[in-house]
């Protein structure tokens, strides 16, 4: 069984940086699926940030300021974020798939951004951007 457990979140000023690292264990999916999701204040719904799955597929929603990777060794998912706005503030989920995919591609993505219930969630952490 996944777990997935996060860290890295903070306050930053307007132009700040943050590093995300999410410690992945139990997962041993040969066609691994990753992602990164964030939910607003006061927004309902969480939104995608990027997804990496074994085939080397990147999918980020800001590509300009936010750097998806993954330490193998290791067992880490990173979430590299510059230039923060006050708009990216929010709870920042780490996810994967419950049910391995049978095949990645843009399958990872539609994963990552499709009903909760099939993901496995970390506890999440918080990221503050204030202007």
């Amino acid at each position: 069984q996944v777990q997935l457990a996060e860290s890295g979140g903070g306050s930053v000023q307007i132009g700040g940086s943050l590093k995300l690292s999410c410690d992945v264990s139990g997962y041993n999916h040969a066609k691994w699926c990753l992602g990164w999701i964030r939910q607003g204040p006061g927004q309902r719904h969480r939104e995608g940030v990027a997804t990496l799955a074994a085939d080397g597929r990147t999918t980020v929603s800001d590509s300009t300021r936010f750097t998806i990777s993954r330490d193998g060794d290791k067992q880490i998912l990173s979430l590299e974020m510059n230039d923060l706005y006050p708009e990216d503030t929010g709870i920042y989920y780490c996810v994967a798939p419950i049910v391995e995919l049978e095949r990645l591609g843009a399958y990872c993505e539609s994963a990552v951004h499709g009903p909760p219930e099939r993901l496995a969630f970390g506890h999440g952490t918080q990221v503050i951007v204030s202007s």
